[in-house]
């Protein structure tokens, strides 16, 4: 695991409802029981810093960092996909983003994570499709250095849900119900302290859900068959995830002294 990724599960789960900031302390005390050494924390921030997702800021445990606004607004869009917040209504309508590249590969390839991310997927080359008006999909071109038009399409014969995967959607979503109490199990059990295992294992729960924003760009219910196991796995989930959460904020009360 990536410590990057592991600060944007901890701001985006734990700090954006504690004023999105923490001293540098306890971020480490947080990571540490996920296995992220603290020099590996110390330079993800670093990279943060100079990528614009986070900045200093000296508060009463010390030199810490918070979240940029820019940060604050894919947190926010990723937590209400994680957890389902708000979920849109379908106007039978498709958004599609007629893409131009930036030019170096580096960039191209990033923007093409990116734009998966959001919830879009290549329908042809550089035409990119969701069911979906993605609202950071302005700050993801701007960031890549690409341009772009857009359109609104009513009518699509066949529906360009193959864009996606979701033959294997479907396999990882069965493969996740299967799989998910013993990786809750697995973290509970490796922890003497009971608040630090129910945040480790809520850590990895999260972590390991969020995956699948990248495949997933949250379909139309209409659009997907009855037994899809995306919505079993949603629910389960959500159970896990609540379950452990008093126990998680407990820990991560008392790394930051409150």
């Amino acid at each position: 695991m990536q410590a990057r990724s592991a600060l944007f599960d901890v701001y985006g789960d734990h700090l954006r409802a504690r004023g999105s900031q923490a001293p540098v302390a306890a971020l480490v005390r947080m990571l540490d029981p996920v296995g992220i050494a603290a020099p590996a924390v110390r330079t993800a921030i670093s990279r943060m810093v100079m990528q614009g997702w986070l900045e200093p800021v000296q508060l009463a445990g010390g030199r810490g960092y918070r979240t940029t606004e820019r940060a604050n607004h894919r947190l926010d869009d990723t937590g209400n996909r994680v957890y389902r917040r708000e979920i849109p209504a379908w106007d039978g309508t498709w958004h599609v983003a007629f893409v131009d590249p930036p030019p170096t590969r580096a960039a191209r390839t990033r923007l093409r994570a990116d734009l998966m991310f959001v919830g879009y997927a290549e329908l042809t080359d550089n035409v990119w499709v969701s069911p979906y008006r993605r609202s950071e999909l302005r700050s993801v071109l701007d960031r890549a250095g690409a341009g772009v038009r857009t359109a609104r399409a009513d009518q699509f014969e066949p529906a360009p849900t193959s864009a996606w995967d979701l033959e294997r959607l479907d396999a990882s979503y069965s493969g996740w119900l299967t799989a998910v109490d013993d990786l809750v199990a697995q973290h509970l059990g490796a922890h003497d302290d009971p608040d630090e295992a129910a945040f480790a294992a809520r850590f990895h729960l999260v972590h390991e859900w969020r995956k699948f924003l990248f495949a997933d760009p949250g379909l139309p219910d209409v659009l997907l068959p009855d037994d899809w196991p995306g919505r079993a796995a949603a629910e389960l989930f959500a159970e896990q995830a609540t379950r452990l959460k008093p126990g998680a904020d407990r820990f991560v009360a008392r790394c930051l002294g409150a």
